[in-house]
């Protein structure tokens, strides 16, 4: 048994910092979600404690609740008792019967008063559990109070450092929307400024008739571009299928089709896609600081000038949105 409730206290503990790091990354919009979230984990973790305590003791586990809610009403029971035993207890008199002397004709008895003396007051079940209720909780408040302080604040640290970054290279951040489309957007977003447009050079990729058409229609490149992009990444890994085939975990045409037609999020791969594409140098700024720079491919048939113009900027974070990896796009402060 000792070892059970040992294990359980680590698993109420885990659950705490698991809950405080849920809490500190919610934002207005997900604060909701994220505390119904909480509440049910805490709920499930309590009831499968009192399930494995119930069959180590070899009690029925389906008659967990059921004992609980007998246990309750005992402990309300035993209360009310206890309220009118404490009432009988206090009163200043007691009515006993005590025979009277004999009289002619008859033989009565008559009830009076005798006083008696106060005895110890019996203590209050029902506020000695609320007390021991307030005490559990209030040591749960203070796990998570230590956890949550002994955390490392990931996000203040990644913006603190990204910032000093996009300082130090002159560079003005511009927040893409974080809908699962972002490194597609931002992508967009950047060869829209530079003037590249969102059709990359026939004599690097040759578009399919789709590709094509999702192109031609987007109408306004920083809030649809993304729709072109996600085509011309997808098309381009199929036309080199050997390059990138070999790095992927499920079929290439599965691959592909999500990238096209999904909202999944973009990585390294679609990155080098998009660079060759384009014919672009993707510099991305993570939040150590580093910057990874994925190289655009061929270029010889570009000058000095038109390769130095030909460069996309990104910031990669990891912890400071609520939703989990996304990227925003920079662009050369004038």
């Amino acid at each position: 048994m000792d070892e059970l409730l040992a294990k359980h206290r680590k698993e109420q503990k885990d659950l705490q910092a698991k809950i405080t790091q849920k809490k500190k990354s919610a934002t207005k919009k997900t604060r909701k979600g994220i505390n119904d979230e909480c509440d049910r984990l805490q709920r499930e973790l309590t009831d499968r404690q009192q399930a494995q305590i119930a069959e180590l003791n070899g009690e029925s586990v389906n008659g967990i609740e059921d004992l609980s809610i007998s246990n309750e009403k005992s402990d309300d029971e035993s209360t009310s008792k206890d309220e009118v035993n404490d009432f009988l207890d206090n009163s200043s008199t007691t009515m006993t019967v005590t025979p009277s002397p004999p009289s002619s004709g008859s033989s009565t008895t008559t009830a009076t008063p005798e006083p008696s003396g106060p005895r110890p007051k019996k203590p209050n079940r029902q506020k000695a559990r609320l007390a021991r209720r307030a005490a559990e909780q209030a040591a749960q408040s203070a796990i998570a109070a230590e956890e949550a302080a002994n955390q490392t604040d990931h996000r203040g640290n990644e913006k603190e450092v990204m910032d000093a970054v996009f300082k130090r290279l002159q560079l003005k951040e511009i927040e893409i929307n974080p809908d699962g489309h972002c490194l597609y957007s931002a992508i967009a977003s950047q060869l829209d400024e530079m003037g590249l447009g969102l059709k990359p050079d026939p004599k690097r990729m040759v578009l399919q008739a789709p590709t094509q058409s999702r192109v031609d229609t987007v109408t306004f490149p920083k809030h649809d571009g993304y729709r072109a992009v996600r085509a011309v990444a997808a098309d381009f890994i199929v036309e080199h299928k050997d390059d990138f085939e070999a790095f992927m975990e499920e079929p290439l045409d599965q691959y592909a089709r999500k990238i096209k037609l999904t909202a999944e999020w973009g990585g390294q791969l679609e990155l080098q896609a998009l660079a060759r594409a384009y014919g672009v140098e993707i510099n991305v700024i993570q939040g150590d600081g580093r910057i990874e720079k994925i190289e655009p491919g061929e270029t010889d048939g570009l000058d000095d000038h038109e390769k130095s113009r030909r460069v996309i900027w990104l910031a990669y974070y990891r912890h400071t949105y609520g939703l989990g990896e996304h990227y925003n796009a920079l662009s050369k402060q004038s």
